[in-house]
């Protein structure tokens, strides 16, 4: 039989079992021929294997949404930090390029020095001075990308999370339902905007269709720090805490973090293509939608 084959425009998706490649695959279907591709299927620290995958499958549109997001394992992983932040995007670049395809590189929060008093926040056009590796790697991966000569989307974000995969909230909830009269310590003093990963796929797809290019920030509006996250998060899901707030120096870690990375999303506003809600509504949209399987999970997870 003759193999019917898609009127949709092609979409290759770099990082597909992560929170937002997760959402991603759902959310543009619809609309395009999606291939996929897990960690495991396209290895981007191994960079050879990039152009035979992109060329084989010549796509209109790829979205990498795919990096190595340790940031702490970043500050003595610098080899590996720089491989999958910067020199595979630079390879996608260029592959795109070629091909003829629109590069999708997602970014983050972490180009910014976190100087400013909160809560005044970053705008795609202000200096950049990341003070970590990871963001370092990322910000390389930027300017890699703007100067290939690919049509391309860069795009900020902050503090994702999502359904699938590992993130700041199941963590909370994991220690919440572990131990709920134990006093955990959540940081006070850095703030972000806390983003739902199915929202930003969402506005993605806006961005890829209005034609526009160039670079954006997309976050959940408004801005918090952890300590509001969390119990906020455990408040919706209805489960028993005590988190205490406390301050950076009291929870040290390898990487700096930056104490302000509040980004503003003027642009998409600009431009008249802002999707991006509260971060306040969608953490009530997100636990209306999942807070079983949340439980559920967890709960394996805990052997409860």
């Amino acid at each position: 039989m003759k193999e019917v084959k898609s009127s949709k425009p092609r979409l290759m998706l770099v990082g597909a079992r992560g929170q937002l490649g997760f959402d991603c695959q759902e959310i543009f279907s619809p609309s395009y021929n999606v291939k996929s591709f897990s960690s495991s299927e396209l290895d981007l620290a191994q960079l050879d294997s990039i152009d035979p995958v992109v060329f084989d499958f010549s796509p209109e549109v790829i979205i990498n949404a795919a990096a190595y997001t340790k940031v702490d394992a970043c500050e003595t992983d610098i080899e590996r930090a720089l491989l999958v932040n910067a020199e595979a995007p630079a390879r996608l670049a260029v592959a795109a390029r070629d091909c003829g395809a629109l590069l999708v590189q997602v970014s983050t929060d972490y180009v910014f020095s976190g100087d400013r008093v909160v809560p005044q926040g970053y705008v795609e056009d202000d200096a950049v001075a990341p003070v970590s590796v990871y963001g370092r790697s990322k910000l390389a991966g930027e300017e890699a990308v703007a100067a290939s000569g690919c049509e391309y989307l860069i795009v900020r974000t902050a503090w994702l999370y999502g359904i699938n995969g590992h993130n700041f909230l199941k963590t909370m909830l994991k220690l919440a339902l572990a131990g709920p009269q134990q006093e955990r310590k959540v940081v006070a003093d850095q703030f972000g905007c806390l983003t739902w990963s199915r929202t930003l796929a969402q506005q993605l797809l806006n961005l890829v269709e209005s034609g526009r290019r160039g670079l954006y920030h997309a976050v959940a509006e408004g801005s918090a720090n952890w300590f509001q996250v969390a119990s906020r998060f455990l408040e919706l899901m209805e489960v028993e805490h005590c988190l205490v707030a406390c301050t950076t120096s009291e929870y040290p870690t390898p990487a700096r973090r930056p104490a302000n990375s509040i980004l503003l999303n003027r642009k998409l506003k600009d431009d008249d293509l802002l999707l991006m809600r509260s971060w306040q509504e969608d953490l009530e949209l997100f636990v209306i939608r999942y807070r079983d399987q949340l439980l559920e999970e967890v709960q394996q997870h805990l052997g409860t």
